[in-house]
């Protein structure tokens, strides 16, 4: 197990971790100190044992409030997740719409009336420049 030296409100603290985990060891360390310093700032100087639980309640009281915030988060997701869930199971199906197909016959007979109108007015037009 390593030691480590960690500082806290102005104050040297030697503890041992698990192999690995000095960084967070380290981390750790470094908000209980901020807090620390707050205390510092505002109280001042205070006995060890005091600045460190008021540091600790203060941490504490912060942890409280990210959990609150997670468990409000979860619950939101949780309510849209449901709503998702109820918008896929209630989606309709496309409404079907039926192209009918014109038989090969009326497109013949289509293009023989087109032909032959176009065969008038050509013989509309000779017959009105002459």
């Amino acid at each position: 197990m390593p030691d480590v030296t960690i500082h806290i409100g102005g104050r040297q603290f030697d503890v041992a971790c698990q192999l690995g985990e000095e960084h967070y060891l380290h981390t750790a360390a470094k908000m209980l100190d901020d807090e620390a310093q707050v205390l510092a700032d505002q109280v001042g100087r205070m006995p060890e044992a005091r600045m460190l639980l008021m540091a600790g309640l203060m941490l504490a009281d912060k942890t409280a409030n990210v959990e609150d915030q997670v468990a409000e988060m979860q619950a939101k997701l949780a309510a849209c997740e449901a709503e998702l869930a109820t918008l896929r199971e209630s989606r309709a199906e496309p409404e079907r719409i039926e192209v009918p197909v014109v038989p090969q016959a009326v497109t013949d007979t289509l293009a023989e009336l087109a032909a032959r109108a176009e065969s008038l007015a050509t013989a509309v037009e000779e017959k009105a420049q002459a």
